[in-house]
């Protein structure tokens, strides 16, 4: 069933758990997330970016959505979520598609820009009784992004007094923090960053808000336990998605004379589902 997203955030900071929001851009992945948490009995966040909308097209994504969580599985409360929105216009349109949460991703603008810009999209937002996520601090991706935060993590970590102004002045309802987590599979492949635990600690400290967690994939679970405990609420997957996806398929090609879609794809489907499941599973640990 198709829920708020602030329904299922209350519901995680009354049981003192986080949230999976897990990224698609067709049929199967979705398929995927949705077998996974039903798999685990529990609630998540479905979420888009700009180039998966690109990819398939908003109206596509959207009745995707709300085909499956609406008639395929209703017992299990899923909301749908724009995921790094780079524009006022993106994050109508998502807005006016059904949304019931936007992230409006400015932090590669400066604090001013940043700050302008999600005013106008919350604005907006509320008005319709949609969610708002920003970024704060700049989540990097990549070698070459794991290599300028090791170098200069200044310009990149999430500054806590910036923190407390920013929410103060944009009134979002959630908010990702950069503190050394960076985007991509090369975390994964070389077991780097390690999250900065002290300095979110000292964003806690600063603001009462739901944390996010971008470039979650391949964090290690006793670091990801720890940022749970420091107000971390959301933890986006996406590249582990990929992967799942990625190896299913291969393992069914493996078989040359397949060439049934349907046969190729269940594999990954399955993987996906699985990844999902075991995510959940670990967020909604006490």
């Amino acid at each position: 069933m198709i829920v708020h997203l602030k329904t299922l955030v209350q519901k995680a900071i009354k049981n003192n758990f986080a949230l999976g929001a897990f990224n698609t851009c067709n049929l199967e992945i979705t398929q995927g997330i949705i077998k996974g948490a039903i798999k685990a009995n529990s609630g998540a966040i479905i979420q888009v970016t700009p180039s998966s909308i690109k990819y398939a097209s908003l109206p596509v994504l959207v009745s995707l959505f709300e085909l499956l969580a609406k008639y395929q599985e209703k017992n299990i409360p899923l909301a749908l979520h724009l995921d790094h929105g780079q524009t006022y216009q993106q994050t109508k349109d998502c807005i006016q598609a059904g949304f019931s949460s936007v992230m409006i991703d400015a932090s590669d603008k400066s604090f001013k820009e940043n700050i302008n810009l999600t005013q106008k999209v919350v604005k907006y937002a509320h008005q319709k009784k949609v969610w708002v996520q920003a970024e704060l601090g700049q989540v990097s991706k990549g070698k070459q992004g794991y290599q300028k935060l090791i170098k200069r993590p200044q310009d990149f970590l999430t500054d806590p007094d910036q923190a407390q102004e920013f929410v103060k002045k944009t009134k979002v309802d959630t908010l990702a923090v950069a503190i050394g987590n960076i985007h991509g599979s090369y975390k994964i492949k070389h077991g780097v960053p390690r999250l900065i635990l002290s300095h979110l600690k000292e964003i806690q400290k600063k603001i009462n808000l739901p944390l996010v967690l971008h470039g979650a994939s391949g964090v290690s679970q006793i670091q990801l336990k720890k940022a749970l405990d420091l107000g971390i609420k959301i933890v986006n997957i996406d590249t582990e998605i990929r992967m799942a996806w990625r190896s299913g398929v291969e393992s069914c090609l493996r078989n040359k004379e397949e060439y049934d879609p349907r046969k190729i794809l269940a594999p990954a489907i399955e993987n996906i589902s699985e990844v999902v499941y075991k995510k959940i599973k670990f967020l909604k640990q006490k």
